[in-house]
């Protein structure tokens, strides 16, 4: 996994978005992934004294479990990895080059497997998806403020006010 470190990846509280990224290529590296959320939530917590509860840290490590698998899954190659602070959430994108649209499922508590998205849609306050010039983009945005999720529209491709 290359951690990638931009002009936003370091900056104090009150000075813009808080980021950290990662280039993802291989089945193993879904757990640097999750190892990368914990890092970047831990030092939100530390160095940057953002109040992340132990509800917000499993339910990130959970939403770039779910993105990221089905990045390295189905699309043909490598994937990028995004988290940020944003609008008092935690930003997750993920960016495969794979051409379709990943699909939530409506639920069914026969299915076996195929829940993934819809947990993580359940659990975050938003959740898009988006078809980029190659590939595409999905994002899910979990709220810092430790309420769960609900009350907001949670169809795929729709962004919620929040």
């Amino acid at each position: 996994m290359d951690q990638i470190s931009g002009e936003e990846g370091r900056r104090s509280p009150g000075t813009g978005p808080l980021a950290a990224a990662a280039v993802l290529g291989g089945g193993e590296q879904i757990a640097e992934a999750r190892a990368l959320a914990r890092a970047f939530l831990a030092d939100l917590t530390i160095t940057h004294e953002v109040a992340v509860s132990e509800r917000v840290l499993q339910v990130v490590q959970l939403v770039v479990s779910e993105l990221v698998t089905n990045a390295l899954k189905y699309a043909p190659g490598p994937c990028r990895l995004r988290m940020r602070v944003r609008d008092g959430a935690v930003e997750v994108t993920v960016w495969d080059d794979g051409p379709p649209l990943p699909t939530v499922r409506t639920p069914d508590p026969g299915r076996v497997g195929q829940h993934g998205l819809e947990i993580v849609v359940a659990a975050c306050r938003s959740f898009e998806t988006r078809q980029e010039a190659r590939g595409k983009l999905v994002r899910a945005a979990v709220a810092l403020d430790d309420a769960p999720a609900g009350g907001t529209d949670r169809r795929p491709g729709t962004r919620s006010d929040g």
